[in-house]
């Protein structure tokens, strides 16, 4: 266990700190009720804050959320957007209420996402802009000048929680979606597939081709440059893996490490039965 940088900031600067582990009873919301504040801001807190804590602060809670909302409601909004091909992700500074991520908006900040951007690229980028626009709110509501609006009722999308299955590669899928389930999954789970039967942890990749070739989905077609695998439509380009127990390294160099060319990824048993 380590504290967080959040609580490592607080008692650096002296200020009152409290962590109960839920805020359901009136024991666990006392030292936040005597606190009597303001305001209240949520940040990447996992429970939804009960109706008596909602009612506590005078000018209500904020919440940062890393989304366009109604976009990517939910646990994992940044991987979602990178995992979907967004083109385009932001900030929303919401009023919560008793509902997953659906109180009124209060500001938002847009970003476009860079190209072979990661989540966790991403969320540095975000975590950024999120504060600078949190400012921005605090100082608006503080003066009045912010009127909450109700989210739109269409475009509404769930972020569901990552899964570690997810992470897995279906070589049967078109070359771009594999890259960005990598750029989605990096740094966690990491995107993986089978080489031997052993787990082979993929970092990073690109899309090599749109068109490919007439190789089976999984089939390693090149090893020069990097380790190029052919996708259900066109090939991906690996760049940086990892065997189990084994530091991160580039796929080319793997490739030089033991003939690859022709060699199948994935779940053998899948493969035998083809």
């Amino acid at each position: 266990m380590a504290a967080s940088p959040v609580k490592e900031l607080a008692l650096s600067a002296g200020l009152p700190l409290s962590q109960p582990e839920r805020l359901t009873t009136d024991l666990q919301r006392a030292a936040l009720v005597g606190w009597e504040p303001d305001v209240l801001v949520v940040v990447a807190y996992g429970l939804l804050l009960p109706p008596a804590v909602l009612a506590v602060p005078r000018l209500g809670c904020l919440n940062v959320h890393p989304s366009l909302l109604p976009r990517w409601r939910g646990a994992a909004p940044i991987q979602r957007s990178v995992l979907a091909g967004d083109a385009e992700t932001g900030i929303t500074i919401m009023q919560l209420d008793q509902g997953l991520d659906t109180g009124p908006i209060l500001l938002q900040e847009r970003t476009p996402l860079a190209p072979g951007e990661t989540s966790g690229a991403l969320h540095e980028r975000l975590a950024v802009l999120g504060g600078r626009t949190l400012v921005a709110a605090l100082h608006g509501v503080a003066a009045g000048a912010l009127v909450p609006r109700p989210q739109a009722s269409y475009g509404v999308t769930y972020a569901a929680k990552l899964d570690k299955a997810e992470a897995r590669i279906d070589w049967s899928l078109p070359a771009p979606a594999i890259v960005r389930q990598v750029n989605a999954f990096n740094p966690w789970p990491v995107a993986e597939t089978q080489l031997h039967g052993e787990q082979l942890r993929i970092f990073s990749a690109q899309v090599a081709s749109e068109s490919g070739s007439q190789a089976s989905p999984g089939t390693i077609v090149a090893t020069d440059e990097a380790i190029v695998v052919q996708c259900g439509s066109g090939c991906v380009a690996l760049l940086t893996v990892q065997r189990p127990g084994k530091r991160v390294i580039t796929a080319a160099e793997l490739g030089r490490s033991r003939p690859l060319t022709g060699e199948r990824l994935g779940p053998q048993e899948a493969q035998s039965g083809q």
